[in-house]
């Protein structure tokens, strides 16, 4: 095993990926400068309420695993608890290899004073997260995982247990269930709630209106982590460009926001077309091929707790299907969701989605 402490270290921890998933259809390259990112303890606003450590396992000299053991403490404080977390957790089919991997990122995780080792989580549940378990015949959208079947066998055989299932649901079609479409008319009137799309004129001053709806909407979710101000102006940073404005909405009640869901093109569809991951010449085929996307992600969709279970959602999927449909998009996926939400899957089914992939967050005591 190899801290990653050089920078040709990280070279190697970024690069393994594309080396060891070359040969999956499904898989998609992320851009390799959008990687570096993730992890840069400078860059990212992550690291200033947590810390991390990156390793290499090898043999012959040659990389065979990558694992991050990360320390998230706002998640400590949050939940009043000691949770460590493994991420970026690559390996081939060698039970060997993983249980190497998974058993030194407890060890760095005991060592802070933790108990408990959850993943995979890449840092958070705010970030990609979540083991593929069903679902593999399908592409990854755009900031969601995919990995082959056999991790789920590594994992479980490493000692991890399943700690939560998180749904991920897809349009079944292009036409709006007519249901749909009147219990959105019928809210609208009796609730007195409007839509309102994002201005990207005065786009940072509506990023600060999502701060509080982002934290309120949930709160009370399962492995929620509330995100810092810079947190969220870097996620807004990197979304600005592939924003599509009519896609992002706003539910406001006597003009004050009440909710706010998000939908953004798959850029998945368009990465695929550079499998190397690097920046040049790659970007340009990344972004001819964007110029045709048809997949949609409702990446984010709350409702402040006041306004829960008034049809708020129903008004914003609404939106958001009639209006994709009309913007030349005909798929949809939605979510994640946790398992035992149930209002919200409910709703999800209401709405004409069905579950096509389930994620696993898993556990093991330190």
């Amino acid at each position: 095993m190899r801290r990653v402490e050089r920078a040709a270290d990280l070279d190697r921890f970024i690069a393994f990926p594309y080396r060891l998933h070359r040969g999956d259809p499904k898989w998609v390259a992320p851009l390799r400068i959008d990687v570096r990112t993730l992890l840069s303890r400078t860059k990212n606003p992550f690291f200033q309420r947590a810390e991390a450590d990156y390793f290499l396992a090898e043999r012959g000299g040659k990389v065979v695993g990558r694992i991050a053991a990360i320390h998230n403490r706002a998640h400590n404080e949050f939940h009043e608890d000691q949770v460590g977390f493994f991420g970026f957790f690559e390996c081939g089919d060698d039970q060997a290899v993983a249980n190497t991997l998974l058993d030194h990122a407890a060890a760095w995780l005991k060592e802070r004073g933790l108990d408990t080792m959850r993943g995979p989580a890449s840092f958070s549940t705010n970030d990609e997260c979540g083991l593929l378990v069903e679902g593999f015949e399908h592409p990854p959208t755009v900031l969601n995982p995919h990995n082959p079947p056999y991790y789920q066998q590594l994992v479980e055989g490493a000692g991890f247990r399943k700690s939560k299932d998180l749904m991920l649901y897809q349009s079944t079609g292009t036409e709006l269930p007519e249901r749909l479409g009147r219990v959105a008319a019928r809210v609208a009137h009796r609730m007195q709630i409007t839509l309102r799309c994002l201005d990207m004129k005065r786009f940072y001053e509506e990023v600060e209106r999502i701060k509080p709806l982002y934290n309120q909407a949930w709160e009370k979710n399962w492995g929620f982590v509330p995100m810092t101000d810079a947190e969220i102006d870097h996620l807004a940073k990197q979304l600005k460009p592939i924003v599509d404005p009519n896609l992002v909405v706003f539910a406001e009640r006597n003009g004050e926001p009440i909710g706010f869901a998000a939908a953004i093109p798959d850029m998945n569809v368009a990465l695929k077309a550079n499998p190397s991951g690097r920046l040049f010449p790659g970007i340009l085929k990344v972004l001819w091929r964007a110029r045709r996307i048809s997949r949609l992600r409702i990446l984010l969709l709350g409702v402040i707790k006041e306004f829960r279970g008034a049809g708020a959602a129903e008004l914003m999927y609404h939106h958001i299907w009639t209006t994709g449909v009309g913007r030349g998009y005909n798929w949809g996926e939605g979510g994640w969701v946790l398992e035992d939400n149930t209002p919200m899957n409910k709703g999800l089914e209401f709405m004409g989605f069905e579950v096509y992939k389930r994620l696993r967050m898993y556990d093991r005591p330190l």
